[in-house]
């Protein structure tokens, strides 16, 4: 079931939609090496995926169930798309207040798609900007996203404490009142 959605917003600040994309739902979704699989034992289980270049995410079935949980992970999902039409001083701010964090030994993430990476960081990761270092980083950016803008909620992946998660939240404020994001 696929549906395009071709709505733009214009104005300043605030979220702007760049082009349509396309979004499907798909049973039991699992991913391995970059690859989406629905059904079977392969990969590793996830809510959603998103193809950048084609403009299409693909939701697990199970979150129509769940309105406020389809919310939270099509938020993260679109903001994958915003991430990488960001530019990169805006990816450069995300990653100096990321870095504030790992020098201050910050605990916690406000999703699991951020929280897994973040566990399996070293020093060496975020002092070199290694390739799960920047994965870290573009995650951390989407699952503070989906928590800020559904209603920074209590839920049982919000792990990161309460100044840290407030310094994310007033930077995107910023973001969104002065220059926008475009998805």
């Amino acid at each position: 079931m696929d549906s395009a959605i071709p709505w733009r917003s214009r104005g300043n600040g605030g979220i702007r939609w760049d082009a349509p994309f396309t979004v499907a739902f798909q049973a039991d979704l699992r991913s391995s090496r970059r690859k989406l699989y629905s059904g079977g034992l392969i990969g590793q289980e996830v809510h959603a995926a998103s193809s950048l270049r084609q403009r299409h995410i693909v939701f697990d079935s199970a979150l129509l169930s769940s309105p406020a949980e389809l919310r939270r992970i099509a938020t993260h999902e679109l903001f994958h798309f915003a991430w990488i039409r960001l530019g990169n001083p805006g990816r450069e701010a995300w990653e100096a207040l990321l870095e504030r964090e790992c020098a201050a030994r910050a605990r916690g993430e406000l999703g699991w798609s951020a929280e897994w990476r973040k566990l399996e960081l070293t020093k060496p990761d975020w002092r070199n900007r290694s390739r799960r270092w920047r994965d870290y980083v573009c995650e951390s950016f989407c699952d503070t996203a989906a928590w800020l803008l559904t209603g920074a909620h209590p839920h049982a992946e919000v792990t990161l404490g309460t100044a840290h998660a407030r310094r994310r939240a007033d930077w995107f404020v910023r973001l969104l009142r002065t220059r926008g994001v475009t998805i």
